[in-house]
C-alpha cells in the first residue's frame, strides 16, 4: 500500500518541466518535491506527495479532510497501543 500525504505548496521553482520543483509544507516541515507530474501546481495549491513527488493537485477541503482522518487514525492506533500495553503482565 502506498500513502500520499497532502501538502501545501509554498514556493515553486520553474527551470524546465522535467525538473521543476516546489517547496511544500508538510505539517510545519518544509520539503522540496518534484512537480514534474503536476506542472500546473502553483503557490497555495494542495498536492498529494509520495516519495518526493507531487502526484496531483487536490482541493483544500480534500486536503484538510484527509489530514483530519490521518490524525484520527493515529489517535486510534495510539489508544490501541496503550490498551495493549496496559493488558501486559508486569
Amino acid at each position: 500500500m502506498c500513502l500520499a500525504i497532502p501538502a501545501r505548496v509554498t514556493h515553486v521553482t520553474r527551470i524546465d518541466p522535467a525538473i521543476d520543483t516546489a517547496i511544500v509544507d508538510l505539517g510545519g516541515v518544509s520539503r522540496e518535491v518534484s512537480i514534474a507530474l503536476v506542472p500546473e501546481a502553483e503557490v497555495g495549491d494542495y498536492v498529494l506527495v509520495h516519495v518526493g513527488y507531487a502526484l496531483n493537485r487536490i482541493s483544500e477541503e480534500e486536503a484538510q479532510e484527509t489530514l483530519r482522518l490521518m490524525a484520527e487514525m493515529a489517535r486510534l492506533l495510539d489508544e490501541e497501543s496503550g490498551v495493549a500495553d496496559a493488558a501486559r503482565p508486569a
